[in-house]
């Protein structure tokens, strides 16, 4: 009789980790392999929970957003009662300002999207996001430029990828999760089935397989006979320092040149990031990327300037051709899932998608509607 595992997932970021977590602490035997690739967009991720702020995506993507933060409270305090360590979890608030006369017709845009959804969901209440003044801005976030307009989120809520990513594995190691290092040379294809996975040329069988290869996943399209345009976007980060001061309670801040600001308790600001759409799999800092991440910073803050520069960190996102995720079964093959292609949104969506994938695949009922984000709007390729 032929061994192995009830479930194996590929790819050891945050997707892959998260889908693992929830396979072993639903019971199943589970193979994690892990490449460990430099640049994947988990080590380098700002990890902004606000999908309420957001007037850029979809509402398919706000949607699925707002269930996958909600779900966030309940798994990090999982983790802390299985002592899983520090997952950098804590609701600091969100200010989206307007600092710039370009940004003025964005901010009226994006704050009548997010006032009617507030007002169309009744969620969240108004003391919890509303509009501020500027120097009410300046008081919560003191570096901060004057702006021309402010809204502010109370519940917004801020996770640090790498801690987060390490305490879920810790978790699943404790649970059993077997966890091997290499690469996966191809899927083990039986009929119209996946039944196993192929590393250094030895075949490993599972109940069912998850694609969770981050800005790699392509790679399997052929194989499994379907399009999966998910390409490496580049984001360079840059982590500063502020002696002295107390950044414990800032909000983050988001403006409209597509840039953040995320403040830390150690008197770190996180200043992000850039958007290198065909960049390739190279995850190095360019002088263009670090001027670009440092004006934009001190654009918006300028009492950023004395800071030290501490760390800069790239991450290679995994982006689709439309922006949204890739989640799911893939049609016509049995045993076979995916779940990669979150492009800037990992950190939002992944723990999530990693529940949700990770029940599909045993066989459980979907508590939520993954089908506008299945790989079958891409379409197929022969086989």
């Amino acid at each position: 009789m032929r061994t192995g595992f009830d479930a194996a997932v590929v790819g050891g970021g945050f997707l892959g980790t998260a889908t693992a977590y929830h396979l072993v602490s639903a019971g199943a035997r589970t193979l994690l392999v892990d490449r460990a690739d430099a640049g994947r967009a988990t080590d380098a991720g700002a990890g902004i929970l606000s999908p309420e702020t957001n007037s850029r995506d979809p509402e398919a993507w706000f949607h699925l957003a707002v269930d996958a933060v909600a779900y966030y409270p309940a798994l990090i305090e999982r983790l802390r009662e299985e002592q899983a360590g520090d997952t950098g979890y804590a609701r600091c608030g969100q200010l989206v300002v307007a600092v710039s006369d370009d940004e003025i017709a964005p901010f009226e845009r994006a704050r009548r999207i997010v006032f009617e959804r507030q007002q169309r969901r009744g969620l969240p209440k108004p003391a919890d996001l509303h509009e501020v003044s500027s120097s009410e801005a300046r008081e919560l976030f003191p570096a901060l430029a004057p702006v021309h307009g402010a809204i502010y989120s109370r519940g917004a809520a801020r996770v640090d990828g790498r801690r987060l990513n390490a305490a879920l594995r810790s978790a699943a190691a404790a649970r059993g999760l077997v966890v091997r290092s290499g690469s996966v040379e191809r899927l083990v294809l039986e009929g119209d089935a996946v039944t196993g996975l192929v590393i250094a040329g030895e075949p490993v069988f599972a109940g069912a397989v998850a694609i969770a290869g981050g800005a790699w996943s392509e790679a399997f399209g052929a194989q499994l006979g379907v399009t999966i345009p998910v390409a490496p976007q580049r984001g360079q980060i840059i982590h500063r320092g502020l002696h002295g001061a107390d950044t414990s309670q800032w909000p983050m801040i988001s403006a409209f040149h597509h840039h953040y600001l995320v403040a830390w308790p150690d008197s770190r600001v996180v200043a992000g990031a850039t958007r290198e759409t065909g960049s390739g799999f190279t995850p190095h800092t360019t002088t263009a990327g670090v001027r670009e991440v440092l004006d934009e910073a001190l654009r918006v803050a300028p009492g950023l300037a004395p800071a030290e520069v501490r760390e800069i960190r790239v991450g290679l996102r995994p982006l689709t051709s439309d922006s949204l995720p890739v989640l799911g079964p893939v049609p016509g093959l049995r045993g076979v899932f995916l779940v990669t292609g979150h492009g800037p949104s990992g950190l939002t969506l992944g723990a999530y998608s990693g529940k949700l994938v990770a029940g599909q695949m045993l066989g459980q009922a979907a508590e939520t509607d993954l089908s506008p984000f299945s790989v079958a709007r891409f379409g197929r390729i022969t086989r």
